[in-house]
């Protein structure tokens, strides 16, 4: 079966977190994604998130390097970079250029704070983009500082998914208009979207709005999680009355007074405390074996090495194991196309075909190695057994601010 974005065509230029996320997805979904980037780059090793790509190895310290890009956008539908605004301008890739050589070309630029704004060049991480959305404030126990979360929500949520949304929706339109555009995804600013229902509810005289008091926040009973005899952890979710009904019958709660009128913040502390009480009475494995499958909206708290081990997990297809990691599957799946198997190159393993491709003749890709513009396997030898060059894209102090 055809993938959905089959003949669609992707320069990916090589960075960290939310742009090779973006790229990973396009590819995953069957388009052709090719990642320029260094060949020593320390990211780079069984990185889950190169998959599916092709690779090459240019060097954009070389004007002969920033001639390949350019040439490979000429044919492309998109690029993707991440670098700190004005980067790619310096380099003599930005959009300007690149688009009045290919009007179609959509480029999709991602950073923390965005292209423009007080603190576009201004260093950051999730952490920093999260801070500034007001999504962090609101995570977290009451009375408590706020926690620090794994890079999901700036990075990857608000910042890859995004761009990989934008740069569709903008592919879609220069598929319609013949003209392209520039899609400037912001992780502070995904990061804020993703808060679309709490910035809604927040401004409501029924919730507080304060950290740990919102039901989803952990201050009900019902929408927590909860340590049991052996250490582990059961995540518990019962919102709708007829969820938390099968909850209190499961677990010999039905006729407890404090848990009779679900709504009602004063049982709440009440409440929990006897949840709490409860579930460290057994183990993890004995509360999955009452309450597992049942509408209680249960589940267990499952390590990353326990997950793909779940039997859900497994009769779905949710992870699938390649060069040598066990990762999550592509998705969200389709009813017409098969999933696509996750591959890895070396790092410049598609260097020479993709030159070829672009127009490069073999004498002039053998002078371009020669002088060091690019760089990779020859043939199918290993990048690491050929002891491929290093062929530096930017400095580090040029990267995106993230």
């Amino acid at each position: 079966m055809t993938a959905p974005l089959h003949g669609l065509r992707i320069i990916e230029m090589a960075g960290i977190g939310p742009g090779p996320f973006a790229g990973m997805m396009l590819a995953d979904h069957g388009a052709e994604v090719i990642r320029v980037e260094r060949a020593d780059a320390p990211w780079r090793f069984n990185n889950v998130l190169h998959r599916s790509r092709r690779s090459i190895t240019v060097n954009l310290k070389r004007p002969e390097g920033v001639a390949i890009v350019a040439k490979l956008c000429c044919q492309a539908d998109g690029l993707i970079e991440g670098l700190r605004p004005g980067v790619m301008e310096r380099l003599g890739l930005g959009p300007d250029k690149l688009r009045a050589a290919n009007p179609r070309l959509v480029y999709g630029r991602v950073t923390g704070w965005g292209q423009d704004g007080p603190l576009a060049q201004t260093a950051g991480h999730d952490l920093s983009y999260i801070a500034l959305s007001g999504a962090l404030d609101l995570m977290g126990r009451a009375g408590e500082r706020p926690p620090v979360p794994l890079n999901l929500i700036g990075d990857f949520g608000g910042g890859g998914m995004l761009l990989a949304f934008g740069m569709l929706s903008a592919i879609f339109a220069a598929r319609n208009t013949g003209n392209g555009q520039v899609v400037d995804a912001a992780m502070t600013e995904g990061a804020a979207l993703l808060m679309s229902m709490f910035y809604g509810e927040g401004q409501t005289p029924e919730w507080p709005g304060q950290r740990g008091t919102n039901m989803l926040g952990g201050a009900a009973p019902f929408y927590d999680i909860y340590e049991t005899a052996d250490g582990g952890f059961i995540a518990l979710s019962c919102i709708e009355p007829k969820f938390y009904a099968e909850m209190l019958q499961k677990t010999g709660l039905t006729d407890d007074p404090d848990f009779q009128d679900q709504m009602n913040r004063a049982f709440w502390p009440a409440a929990k405390v006897k949840l709490t009480t409860l579930f460290k009475n057994r183990t993890r494995d004995e509360w999955c074996a009452v309450l597992e499958g049942t509408d209680a909206c249960f589940a267990p708290v499952l390590s990353i090495k326990e997950a793909p081990a779940h039997p859900h997990n497994q009769a779905r297809g949710s992870f699938v194991e390649a060069f040598g990691r066990v990762q999550p599957a592509p998705a969200p799946r389709y009813s017409t196309s098969h999933t696509i198997r996750p591959v890895l190159p070396a790092a410049g393993a598609d260097t020479d075909a993709v030159l070829t491709e672009a127009g490069y003749g073999p004498q002039e890709i053998a002078a371009l190695r020669k002088a060091g513009v690019v760089s990779g396997p020859a043939g199918a030898l290993d990048a690491r057994a050929a002891g491929a060059s290093a062929a530096g894209s930017v400095s580090d102090d040029e990267g995106m601010p993230q």
